[in-house]
């Protein structure tokens, strides 16, 4: 794997994503496909009526999604946009089955999750999501967190791929109407990733997807990076 650091930082900077392709070998994406596997049939994801949609703070719980997240290939990425000392912070599990075959509306990532709470100023609302505090930032802490999407099958428009809408990170959190004006004025593009691959955002970035036309499995752990320390006592959760 190679990243040119420049253009590739350069187009994240201006387009607010890009993708890296050959990131992860075919023996770690099926690792990584097992070792998820394996909690999800324990019965433990975000919705148990949807089984399968998908698992929260993934760093804690899988030692080979850490190690992945903690790897040369994926820090050497998230370093080129952010900067020494970026560290990940936070990892999440997505999939699109036909018993959780979800359609997700256009929206920003407004919020990170926090070991303890903390009247640290520009710091809210809170709110609680399996068991762990969750809250909304100040701007400048979310343009510096960096998601890295890492691919364990195709991602295609047919198994409901992301969509994002170019350069939408650069306008600040939008509301309702604000972003349907802008997908108005603007016209989206389809993220086509394959297996190992990695699709690189900026949190802020407009993004949605839709349902599968034809539901197999869309597995992605979504990963977050930072290189900025929380304020006070506030502390990542997973970091």
């Amino acid at each position: 794997m190679t990243i040119e650091t420049l253009d590739f930082s350069g187009r994240v900077r201006e387009h607010g994503y890009s993708v890296a392709e050959n990131i992860v070998d075919n023996a770690t994406v099926l690792s990584l496909r097992e070792s998820v596997a394996e909690i999800l049939e324990a019965g433990d994801s975000m919705e148990r009526d949807r089984k399968g949609y998908g698992l929260r703070h993934l760093l804690n719980r899988i030692p080979l999604v850490r190690k992945v997240a903690d790897s040369s290939e994926m820090l050497s990425i998230a370093e080129s946009v952010l900067g020494p000392g970026t560290k990940p912070i936070k990892g999440t599990f997505f999939d699109k089955v036909p018993t959780a075959n979800w359609k997700v509306h256009w929206h920003q990532d407004f919020t990170i999750a926090v070991k303890d709470h903390s009247d640290a100023p520009g710091f809210g609302p809170w709110t609680v999501k399996d068991d762990v505090l969750h809250v909304q930032p100040p701007r400048e802490v979310m343009e510096n967190i960096l998601a890295l999407r890492l691919h364990l099958d195709d991602s295609h428009a047919d198994n409901g791929a992301l969509r994002v809408l170019p350069g939408s990170h650069r306008m600040g959190k939008m509301t309702s109407s604000e972003i349907d004006q802008v997908l108005k004025e603007n016209e989206a593009e389809t993220c086509m990733v394959r297996a190992g691959g990695v699709l690189v955002m900026r949190p802020l970035l407009l993004h949605c997807s839709g349902p599968a036309t034809t539901p197999s499995h869309r597995r992605v752990i979504h990963l977050e990076y930072s290189a900025m320390g929380l304020p006070g006592s506030l502390e990542w959760y997973e970091a």
